[in-house]
């Protein structure tokens, strides 16, 4: 089962069930996600029961929301200041090779290994504990709050001040915090997770700095429980012609530790258990152009897709050309 947020005609929000690649029949009595997750928890019903209690006759175009541009994020807070967009990273089994060719890797041996390729082993030793228990930690990242979610189709903004402006295509997790704390897995979605990986290259310390930009997620958020093998693909494409494709895998049997730890990892700590808190976690990724010395420009079109999760996510890079914000004395 998979869901879209959407604007209606009407200019109104609104919930939406794909029931096939061209058509969706909106939801009855709730306007977002986030509503619908509140509801379920409330009503102690799963998500699935409770959309098929809601589904309308309705049938919608598909393709009229997306070409009209009403296709919103599949998730989001009713105050965006209270959805973190976090991430872990060097979760797949690829992913070390991109990062430690950007981190000057020399050897095999441990006591020369870097940084990041330590990290990786760590995962590929204990990442995947038995069910119930904690297993190594992964890298973790910050990346901001829900204002810096875009909608698919909308421009991904590098800021003036960025080095680089490259696509990580990944898989996100969605989660809702009950009134009592607890976190509840909502779905999850495809997402680019984008980064400015020019500036990490320089020192990886300078990671928490590459992260901090905009993302985007969806179209389509995926209810359920994440398929183990999952095979699509990310492609950039200028001035209409695939300038760079490649094949990406996620799902737990291409990734060094599973969703459960690092969701336990996440949620150990209080901060983000605060009652009806929500949260977008992105789980890493093994692919990316920069890698194959891709230099991304503006206009070109970011496209990530995999057949779980329907429609591809696209959206073009933009470059902003704001001035730095000065700090002024009161």
């Amino acid at each position: 089962m998979r869901l879209i947020q959407f604007m209606t005609s009407g200019h109104q929000r609104a919930v939406g069930l794909v029931a096939s690649a061209t058509e969706i029949k909106p939801l009855n009595d709730v306007s977002s996600v986030y509503q619908l997750a509140k509801a379920a928890i409330a009503k102690q019903a799963s998500l699935t029961d409770l959309v098929n209690q809601l589904v309308a006759d309705e049938t919608l175009s598909y393709d009229a929301i997306v070409n009209e541009g009403r296709l919103l994020a599949p998730f989001d807070h009713p105050d965006p200041a209270h959805l973190y967009v976090t991430g872990t990273g060097l979760t797949h089994l690829g992913s070390a090779d991109t990062r430690a060719n950007m981190h000057a890797a020399t050897s095999k041996k441990d006591a020369e290994l870097t940084d990041s390729m330590k990290m990786f082993k760590m995962g590929v030793e204990g990442g995947k504990p038995a069910d119930g228990e904690l297993g190594v930690q992964p890298e973790w990242f910050y990346k901001g709050d829900g204002s810096i979610v875009v909608a698919p189709g909308q421009a991904l903004t590098s800021p003036a001040f960025a080095l680089d402006g490259g696509e990580e295509p990944e898989i996100a997790g969605f989660y809702v915090n009950d009134d009592k704390g607890q976190p509840w897995r909502i779905g999850f979605a495809i997402g680019n997770e984008f980064s400015d990986h020019v500036t990490e290259r320089q020192n990886y310390l300078y990671l928490a700095h590459s992260k901090l930009r905009p993302c985007a997620v969806g179209p389509e958020l995926l209810i359920g429980e994440l398929p183990k093998d999952i095979r699509g693909y990310s492609r950039i494409v200028r001035n209409g012609q695939v300038l760079w494709e490649k094949p990406f895998l996620s799902g737990e049997d291409n990734m060094s530790h599973t969703i459960a730890n690092l969701e336990g990892h996440h949620f150990k700590y209080g901060v983000f258990c605060r009652p009806g808190d929500a949260h977008l976690h992105f789980f890493g990724t093994a692919t990316l152009s920069f890698g194959d010395g891709i230099e991304t420009q503006e206009g070109d079109i970011f496209e990530i897709a995999a057949p779980e999760f329907g429609r591809p996510l696209q959206n073009p890079l933009r470059k902003a050309s704001d001035p730095l914000v000065k700090v002024k004395s009161l």
